[in-house]
């Protein structure tokens, strides 16, 4: 068992609200010399000892590799999961530099939720009851969604693959269903199972609860957790309007403290990597469970091969040691020496007290087609105002500043002694900031359930 080591050269691959908070995370840690971030941003390079490599595509394998050995690369940390799904860990980890994040089969725990739904049954991990179906399977599909939906609690339709956190449709009836299991069935999306007939639409019993997000940093076989968070989904205060990335997150989760939230490390987590171990896909990277607390207890939504966005942007600011040796250790397969230098029987790196409240600002037309190019005021008066402001989706202006370049635009943190005062740091930073067409929610983190939990949402 080796002595945890910081890594002093680091390359994060991707460009957005998450790969800024790594950065930012990672930059500020002592040890490290360099971070650089491909293909990163204008705001994100910003960061001290952090730069960026703008002409490196962040799916191209063989110009991430070069990119690390140009670098002298010490880590390499995939951010979003395009990467993964195409590859570029493996081809990172076939040239012998250590890399954060899993190898193309295990990310198929996010890519396939069929696959998914196979390794948590196997696993013995609960989720909601549901089948995958195929290509020429649409009557045998609606049978099923007939009979969910018989039920009168609804049912929900998922994408197989890749959909950028827009692919899960909640419905009522199987009048609201049809459509889009319809269209599922009429074109793959993201990682289809094989090129010839694999699933293509996942269709589920609805669950009842609210959600939340547990995130594990595991070498495959130890696993630490992350601070728990709440993403909102929804684009409209009250959770209403179409399924998004994510318009915001907090940090702690009343209801599922960190302490309850690392013990289901036992029952989610690590079941899930004994089982992609079993199948010789063994997971290193961040494996993320989207959980609903169901009045029967937390149930398995969805699984992520890597940090949420914007669960990221209020996890990272909660950490209280470095990140870097744990990335380094998991990337090398040994964890071990950082869980023993961790308090006896507590599986999870050490945080901060206090709360963090991120609210995602997004541009006009988004989730559908963004508009793009608008300048953005008031970043200056919002970091005045003790906002972190962490990048997602902007781009330089020849002038100075910032325009809007994405969907999701930024994301404002605050952060505080507690949920309420690190809201109202970041609604005051929130609040600072404009451009034509902005869209946010202004209900992040403002209906807090009890610690002693509640069922009250849905899903």
């Amino acid at each position: 068992m080796s002595l945890p080591v910081m890594p002093t050269r680091i390359l994060i691959v991707g460009s957005g609200g998450r790969e800024h908070a790594l950065a930012w995370k990672l930059g500020s840690e002592p040890g490290v010399n360099q971070v650089f971030v491909a293909p990163g941003g204008a705001a994100i390079g910003t960061e001290p000892r952090v730069r960026c490599l703008p002409d490196v595509h962040p799916l191209d394998a063989e110009a991430i590799v070069a990119a690390a050995r140009s670098t002298s690369a010490e880590l390499v940390v995939i951010g979003p999961e395009a990467p993964l799904a195409a590859g570029v860990a493996d081809a990172v980890a076939a040239a012998g530099v250590p890399v954060f994040g899993p190898s193309r089969e295990a990310a198929r725990i996010e890519t396939s939720k069929a696959f998914c739904h196979r390794v948590a049954t196997a696993a013995g991990v609960r989720m909601a009851r549901g089948r995958a179906f195929v290509d020429g399977e649409l009557d045998a599909a609606l049978d099923f969604a007939g009979e969910l939906a018989a039920t009168g609690t609804g049912l929900v339709v998922k994408a197989d693959g890749l959909a950028g956190g827009k692919g899960v449709v909640v419905c009522d009836d199987l009048a609201a269903a049809e459509p889009h299991i319809v269209a599922h069935l009429a074109a793959a999306l993201g990682d289809a199972e094989d090129a010839h007939g694999g699933p293509r639409v996942v269709i589920e019993e609805r669950l009842f609860g609210r959600e939340a997000s547990v995130i594990a940093l595991t070498d495959g076989r130890v696993a630490l957790a992350l601070p728990a968070a709440r993403d909102h989904k929804r684009l409209c205060d009250g959770d209403l309007g179409p399924n998004t990335g994510g318009m915001g997150a907090y940090s702690p989760v009343p209801d599922l403290p960190d302490a309850e939230a690392t013990r289901l490390l036992e029952v989610v987590h690590r079941p899930l990597l004994a089982e992609l171990a079993r199948l010789g896909t063994p997971f290193r990277g961040f494996l993320y469970a989207g959980l609903i607390l169901t009045a029967e207890g937390p149930a398995l939504l969805e699984c992520n091969a890597r940090l949420g966005d914007p669960e990221a942007q209020v996890m990272l600011p909660r950490l209280a040691g470095p990140l870097g040796p744990a990335l380094l250790a998991a990337a090398r397969g040994d964890l071990e020496p950082i869980a023993a230098t961790l308090e006896p029987g507590v599986p999870a790196l050490p945080t901060l007290p206090g709360a963090a409240v991120g609210i995602v600002l997004a541009a006009r037309g988004y989730p559908n087609t963004p508009k793009r190019g608008e300048p953005i005021d008031g970043l200056d008066e919002a970091a005045a105002r003790g906002g972190l402001v962490f990048h997602a989706g902007t781009l330089g202006r020849p002038g100075g500043g910032y325009g809007t370049n994405g969907g999701r635009v930024l994301t404002v943190v605050g952060r505080g002694p507690d949920l309420a005062a690190a809201r109202e740091v970041a609604e005051s930073a929130a609040d600072a900031i404009s451009w034509l067409g902005l869209q946010r929610r202004h209900d992040i983190a403002a209906d807090v359930p009890e610690p002693a939990g509640s069922a009250g949402g849905a899903r």
